[in-house]
């Protein structure tokens, strides 16, 4: 371990798992606000605190269970193809706020409620810290752990930052794709095709994967645009 964390690989990967946290977790972070909004003062910082930890647990255990099956023949392949599209759908808005979120009027319904939401919100976020540890369990677990305080202060800031600067939308965007292009090039299977390609063919194939994401994201959201205008007129 203090071999690993000399190494600048071992720093470039947890900062990737970092910004993948704060830019996917922005959603979980109006979940738990949604579901404990109409808690008593006294308990709803109990129920943020707990329901944070309860979904912070459940992720780490199933990013763990992924980035070990993600090892398999074709699963980078197909997560990475997943991430792709991820990474498109993070620059198209949303038509809708997509919270159907019910307030919880006591500490262990809003708790249940975060734990549950952040489950089937987190799909995503594990995909994308799992292809970024490149299966590293040791590697994802100290990623994690760095992250999550960060998660729970720092969600909030950076959806601001979203909406004032939609430059850092691309930018998260375009990290999702280079992992995504990453996860692909590394996949068993592939890595069998391309295994005459030289080492930099890597490199390649991982910006081409984030330039892909942010040129069909812009056109997604240029058609979604110019189609909301023809409807108005």
């Amino acid at each position: 371990m203090p071999e690993m964390l000399l190494s600048p690989e071992f720093w470039v990967a947890v900062l990737q798992i970092i910004m993948i946290d704060l830019v996917l977790s922005g959603d979980n972070a109006v979940v738990i606000a949604l579901a404990c909004r109409n808690l008593p003062a006294e308990q709803r910082r109990r129920g943020i605190l707990w329901g944070v930890a309860g979904a912070v647990g459940l992720r780490v255990v199933l990013t763990m269970a992924a980035a070990v099956v993600m090892n398999m023949p074709w699963l980078k392949l197909a997560g990475g193809l997943l991430l792709l599209w991820i990474g498109v759908k993070l620059l198209v808005p949303e038509d809708d706020d997509g919270h159907a979120i019910s307030p919880a009027d006591h500490l262990w319904g809003a708790v249940r409620t975060i734990i549950v939401a952040d489950f089937v919100m987190s799909l995503d976020n594990v995909i994308a810290v799992a292809g970024a540890s490149h299966g590293n369990l040791g590697l994802l677990v100290f990623g994690l752990l760095v992250s999550i305080p960060l998660i729970v202060w720092s969600s909030q800031i950076v959806l601001h930052l979203m909406e004032r600067w939609p430059v850092v939308v691309v930018i998260g965007a375009a990290l999702l794709g280079w992992v995504a292009g990453t996860m692909i090039w590394s996949d068993p299977a592939v890595v069998a095709l391309v295994s005459s390609f030289p080492a930099w063919s890597a490199t390649v194939a991982a910006a081409l994967s984030a330039s892909l994401v942010v040129a069909a994201g812009k056109w997604v959201e240029t058609r979604r645009v110019r189609a909301a205008s023809v409807a108005v007129d």
